[in-house]
Order: structure tokens, then sequence, then C-alpha cells
């Protein structure tokens, strides 16, 4: 293990116990989402300094997170702190956004279906955006009108059809995606150069191949392919008219270990070797980094309430299933999660034998299962379970199967030299009353009325 991933697992380990000390987490709040802040900053500045190294000095470069990884306005904040702007998908997105503080200048939205509202919004407000489609950009040149310098940046998407990688709903450049005008499509480029070349307003171009399970390569390969076709617009309009290239994100994370592999370096020092133009000066750059920024930050600490066995095998029977990890319970072989035992105190349980178990979660159907056959420290009831790697679209993507409440978030600093571990609130836990709230209470003999 090299230091830095020794000092995540020390932070990591003290924060569970403090959560149990101080009662984040117990037999009334039986699952806490917790966030390393020195982890989420490493990432941050790890990078920012990825592309500095690569850039000539003085190119102006925005790192978007992408919002839906963590839609929660104190983790925006805090990676606007770090030097981070937001892409957004959606109205709610942007409105996270802006509640953070972040400043419209650095924000970008993307979304493959934009009102025109949303865009009149955007164009109002001179964020940047990225239109999907022809009609849409259709759409948007109306509301431009005649003005030769619109309020805000105008990009275009392209898919550049370079193809997939392991997970296909991960994959944003095989030939049938939805997103993008499809380049190789006939007459799809000569109408994208002919696009640029009707609207003088059209400066960006944007391109994002996928994310987990994409292979940096294939990614290289997508941004190539947008940087090609910039330089191929360009040369037809007679100037550079395109003076910014968004280059997504879509960094994949190492969910085997504690490990960051594959390196926000890596990825930009092969983005260097394969597109070199990318990086003279000539191009403002955009990324939007998401899951990498978060993920390893991030942990789920359940309260184990039954253990059990069926057919021979134990199961433990947690409060963290479905409505948190639910790419994992319906996808287990595309998104699998370490799990960590520890007991009542949150220590970890080390005994030298290991029981093949289920980890299964409170929703009412068979399948919510978090980990299956998984090697551990026999469970019992009242210890505790840790999903790791879960500080990216775990805490924000709730699932409400069975009614079950969104769990309290809460970031943690474990970095003090005496061991004293400080949390603060990113979410409180939804209550019943909310709950009931959003399913419509005060409507509730609305049906009922009508005849």
């Amino acid at each position: 293990m090299t230091s830095k991933t020794v000092a995540m697992a020390t932070r990591r380990e003290r924060a569970v116990r403090a959560a149990v000390e101080q009662g984040l987490l117990g037999p009334d709040q039986p699952v806490v989402g917790l966030l390393d802040v020195a982890g989420i900053r490493a990432a941050a500045a790890e990078l920012r300094a990825a592309f500095e190294e690569v850039v000539t000095p003085g190119t102006p470069v925005l790192h978007a997170f992408a919002v839906k990884a963590a839609a929660l306005v104190p983790v925006l904040r805090l990676l606007a702190d770090e030097g981070l702007g937001c892409e957004v998908a959606s109205p709610g997105e942007l409105a996270l956004a802006r509640a953070a503080g972040v400043t419209p200048d650095r924000i970008v939205l993307d979304s493959p279906a934009k009102t025109p509202a949303e865009l009149r919004e955007a164009l109002d407000l001179g964020i940047a955006l990225n239109a999907d489609n022809p009609q849409e950009l259709d759409r948007l040149g109306e509301l431009v009108g005649d003005r030769a310098d619109p309020p805000a940046p105008l990009g275009l998407r392209i898919n550049p059809q370079v193809g997939g990688g392991s997970i296909d709903a991960m994959s944003t450049a095989t030939a049938t995606s939805k997103f993008g005008v499809a380049l190789q499509d006939p007459g799809a480029r000569e109408w994208v150069v002919r696009a640029f070349a009707e609207r003088p307003w059209l400066t960006r171009l944007h391109a994002h191949v996928g994310s987990q399970g994409c292979p940096l390569e294939l990614m290289t390969a997508g941004i190539r392919a947008a940087y090609e076709l910039a330089e191929e617009i360009n040369g037809a309009v007679g100037r550079q008219q395109i003076d910014a290239l968004d280059i997504g994100g879509g960094l994949p994370v190492n969910f085997a270990s504690d490990e960051i592999t594959p390196t926000y370096r890596e990825y930009a020092q092969l983005l260097r070797s394969t597109v070199p133009g990318l990086f003279d000066g000539r191009y403002k750059l955009v990324t939007e980094f998401g899951r990498s920024l978060l993920a390893k930050s991030g942990l789920v600490l359940a309260r184990v309430e039954y253990a059990k066995s069926a057919g021979g095998r134990p199961i433990a029977v947690t409060h963290a299933g479905a409505q948190l990890a639910t790419r994992t319970v319906f996808a287990p072989e595309a998104w699998p999660l370490r799990v960590l035992a520890y007991d009542a105190e949150g220590r970890p349980k080390t005994a030298d034998g290991q029981v093949p178990q289920d980890i299964a979660g409170p929703c009412c159907f068979a399948g919510d299962l978090v980990a299956r056959d998984r090697p551990l420290s026999e469970l019992a009831a009242g210890d505790l379970v840790g999903l790791l790697d879960t500080g990216a679209y775990y805490f924000s993507n709730h699932f409400a199967y069975n009614s079950l409440p969104r769990p309290g978030i809460h970031g943690f600093d474990a970095t003090a030299a005496d061991g004293e571990v400080r949390f603060a609130t990113v979410r409180e836990p939804q209550t019943v009353d909310e709950i009931v709230a959003e399913s419509g209470a005060a409507h509730a003999l609305g049906l009922s009325r009508l005849r």
C-alpha cells in the first residue's frame, strides 16, 4: 500500500469509530453516509495539477464537476472552494449549483432534452451550454436571433462513435448512443461543418466518450476526433471560430482496492501525447469529471439488524440495500462494492476465520443484496458494515423503494494529529413526515372526489 492509501484507510477507520461514539449511527439511525473532506480536497488538487502540467501556461481551464455524481449543495460548495465549477443536466442541478454559490461563468449545461425555458434561462444567466442535436441547435438559434455575440458560450455535442467500454450503459460514444450528433453517420460531418459556418456564435465543441468501464485509450480517441473536427471547422471558416473544447470527464474508478488508478495525471499525459494540439494554448478547455473526484472519499455505514442463515449460508440483514446501492444490487457484475466488517463500536472485525455470507438490504424483494457469498468475519446483530467507494452516485441518487428514507450524510475531518474527528452535516436524515408529504398527503382526497 502507498502512503496515500494508508492515510485514507486510517482516516476512514477513525471516522467509523467516531461516528458511533458521537451518535451519528445507532438503533434509531441505522444507516449513514460519510464523506472524507481531506480525500475530496486531494482529488480536486490532483485534477488541477494534472492539467496544469500539460497545458500551455495561461490557457483557461474550467474543471466543471458533474453534479449528477453528488447532487449535494455542501459538496458543490466544497469543490467550488477548491476551484471547480459545475456541469449540470437539469433545472434542479442548476439550482443546486447556484445555491452552492457557483457563478454562471463556471457552470456548463448539458442535457439531451433541454426545454425552451431551460435554454432561455441559460442564455439569460450567461451559462455555457452545449446543444445536443440539430433540432436543439435550431431552437437555440431562434433564441439567439441576430446577436453575433450571445451572452453565453454556446457549443455543440458530437458523438465520435469510437465504440463502447465494458459497461454498455456507461458508454456514450457507440454507434447508436442517444447523445450528440453521430459524427460518422452519412452526411453528419459535413452538416456539422456547415452548421458552424452558418452560426458564427457557435464557438465550442463537446465530446464525452463514457465513464466507468471505458479505457483511457478509448476516451482519448474520442477527444482526438473532436479536436480534429475543430481544426477542420476552423480551417473551413478561415478563422478560429471554435475557441474552446469541452472534453467531458469519465475517468474510471478502481473499485477493487484503495489504490487510485488510473490517475488524472496518467490521463492528461496520454491526451498530451495523443492530441498535442489540444494543449498548445489555442483552445480553452472544459472538463466534466464526477465519479473520480468523489467515489474514494465516500463510505456507507449500516447497522446489522439481524444475522440469520438460509440453506446453510449466513445472511447479514442491514439497512443499506437497493435504496442506496441501486446499481450494485441490480447490476452487481458491473458495480461491485467492497465491504468491511466492524463491531458495534466501530472497530474493524479482524478475526482470522472468514465466513462466506450475504450482505442483504432492507428492501422487500429477494435480490436486494449488496454482496453475495462474500468472505468476511462473521457478522452478528448490532455489528456494522461499511460499503466503500460510495462517495459518488450512492448518496444523491436514492431509490425510494418501500418508501425508505434517505439517510443522513456527514462530512468528516480525521486529519488531526491527536486523532480527533470532526463532523459536519451535509444532509439531514429524511423524516417519515417528509416521505408522507412527498407522497401526496396534501391531496389525499383528490382521487376519491373524482366521479
